[in-house]
């Protein structure tokens, strides 16, 4: 991953202490960590990279994309099956990735599935079976929504996920490398306030040139982003938001 700033750093620092409090601790072998922020702001690659990094045994993503078109009786049937493989290691990791889709909900009403969010919060508040460790990350942007639903109340701590200052967009281009020099600053200032999975939409728009097929040598280094251009596909990005 990226590094994205002191900011996303030290979100990053903390979840991973989250982790090692539920490997060592013989007190809590449940813990619950909620990531919200705006969309595109890095939460589920984020909530990956701890899973990936606190080297449990058993890590699993539940998003709603795997359950396309599933009834929600079903859904409700492999999340509860996530759930109990989950039990059957001593250390896990769950990642609840955006889930308001999970929970269905739709903003005019507003409605959701009530059977899936009871579903979730019984499942959130359950205790492991004894010798079981289980680390459990939720991720939504979303979040008064879920407030309002009681939802937030469930997890242990909730982490606010920033978009990227100026200083946070240099540092992913220095990372990136496609922009000469000169020309890094400039960037960064009109990438003020923009969610990381946009910024690297943008550089992807870019990168192809003003007549395409320049990516390839912008991503071996062998040309840099025009400026113009660059800011050209920022004004296109921002009239199409």
């Amino acid at each position: 991953m990226v590094e994205c700033g002191d900011r996303h750093k030290h979100i990053y620092q903390r979840a991973m202490l989250i982790a090692e409090q539920v490997k060592v601790s013989k007190g809590s072998p449940l813990v619950t960590c909620l990531l919200e922020g705006s969309r595109g702001s890095g939460k589920t690659a984020l909530a990956a990279t701890v899973g990936i990094d606190s080297d449990f045994a058993y890590v699993k993503i539940i998003s709603a994309e795997t359950m396309i078109g599933l009834h929600e009786s079903t859904k409700c049937a492999q999340i509860i099956k996530v759930f109990e493989d989950a039990y059957k290691s001593p250390l896990s990791v769950i990642v609840l990735d955006d889930l308001e889709r999970l929970l269905e909900y739709v903003p005019i009403g507003p409605r959701f599935s009530n059977l899936i969010s009871q579903t979730l919060l019984v499942l959130l508040k359950k205790l492991p079976p004894k010798g079981k460790k289980l680390m459990v990350i939720g991720t939504t942007s979303e979040v008064d929504f879920l407030d309002s639903i009681g939802f937030c109340d469930t997890f242990s701590i909730t982490y606010h996920l920033p978009t990227l200052n100026r200083n946070d967009a240099k540092k992913v281009l220095e990372q990136l490398n496609v922009f000469a020099d000169e020309d890094i600053d400039s960037a960064a200032e009109a990438l003020d306030n923009m969610p990381i999975k946009k910024l690297y939409m943008l550089i992807e728009m870019a990168a192809q040139g003003s007549q395409g097929g320049s990516a390839e040598a912008v991503y071996s280094g062998k040309e840099k982003i025009n400026i113009s251009h660059f800011f050209d596909c920022l004004g296109d990005v921002t009239r199409l938001v």
